[in-house]
């Protein structure tokens, strides 16, 4: 089978949001390459090793490639991509100088060749994700996370997801009730059960990434304690039961322990107010996918809600934030 693809150089800073605009578009699927010079750090503390090849991409750039099928007509695609690229400088996200490229490939040529660069990898001191065609012993202590992302965003590489499951390994002390917002592939959901979590409802907008965290939960023996649904951020919660509420059909009970939010700070910013009424008092609110521009502005719109911000942690330009609900009086 033939595929068209289409070719977008931008910035690291506007890959998500780029990539999250091919898949509503009708990608088949997204790659992304980003800058291999040996200039830029890498967090290698818990044994991570960087196996993709070194490339031509300036530092702080990055190459987009989504995959359409036959008879989709490009330039039409391409005429309605760029306005919303264009808009992305509105939410102060650089998207540098964007060019746009195509050409027609093999199904052959993409649909599998990047499963030769992700290989287990440690992300937290007792967190390894372990991609399911691989073969790897684990050592003692060590906790699995077996994953195949397919198309859907989070394989545990990105800053964002590895700050995330470090930062659930710190907060996690078992039994928890957790809700994931935008899980992706579901790693989150998974590390956090891994981790202790008695129960956890993971949500996403995507319906390819609802298929994939629901594929990764069973791969893990973990059908019974995770809940995957579609829901437009916490708007599954909103639903009634008979005008009785929230609807008891849920894996968790709402209000609960800890909410996780592995998104865009733009999207975060949208819900704060919900997060903190899903949350019980006490209850811990874990935001990533904040980029270094927008730092100032999420810790203020948890402060306003009424949010106390317990830790900040980072890796290269992102942030993910630890906040926690008061205790009643």
């Amino acid at each position: 089978m033939k595929w068209h693809e289409l070719t977008i150089s931008t910035t690291e800073e506007a890959t998500e949001m780029i990539s999250n605009f091919l898949h509503e578009l009708g990608a088949g699927g997204v790659s992304i390459e980003e800058s291999g010079t040996l200039n830029k750090p890498r967090d290698t503390s818990l044994g991570q090793w960087y196996e993709l090849p070194l490339n031509d991409i300036p530092e702080g750039q990055a190459i987009i490639k989504g995959y359409f099928a036959e008879g989709t007509d490009l330039s039409v695609l391409i005429e309605e991509l760029k306005p919303r690229v264009e808009e992305l400088r509105s939410f102060d996200i650089d998207t540098g100088e964007v060019s746009y490229s195509a050409k027609e490939v093999d199904d052959e040529d993409w649909s599998t060749a990047w499963k030769q660069y992700f290989k287990p990898i440690r992300v937290s001191d007792s967190l390894t994700i372990k991609p399911t065609w691989e073969d790897y012993a684990p050592g003692e202590g060590e906790r699995i996370i077996e994953l195949d992302p397919g198309m859907a965003f989070g394989t545990g590489t990105h800053p964002t997801t590895a700050l995330c499951l470090q930062t659930l390994e710190s907060v996690v002390r078992g039994g928890e009730e957790m809700i994931d917002v935008g899980t992706g592939s579901g790693i989150l959901a998974i590390g956090a059960c891994r981790l202790g979590a008695k129960s956890v409802l993971a949500l996403d907008l995507d319906p390819i990434a609802v298929s994939s965290a629901t594929e990764n939960v069973r791969l893990n023996g973990l059908s019974e304690q995770v809940e995957v649904r579609l829901s437009d951020l916490l708007g599954v919660l909103r639903e009634s039961d008979g005008g009785a509420g929230v609807p008891s059909a849920l894996r968790v009970t709402v209000p609960v322990d800890l909410v996780v939010a592995n998104i865009l700070a733009e999207i975060i910013l949208l819900f704060i107010d919900d997060v903190y009424e899903a949350l019980k008092p006490g209850g811990t609110y874990i935001a990533s996918g904040v980029y270094k521009n927008k730092e100032n502005e999420v810790e203020e719109g948890l402060k306003a809600s009424g949010f106390h911000i317990v830790e900040k942690r980072r890796d290269e330009d992102w942030i993910a934030y630890v906040a926690r609900k008061p205790q009643v009086g």
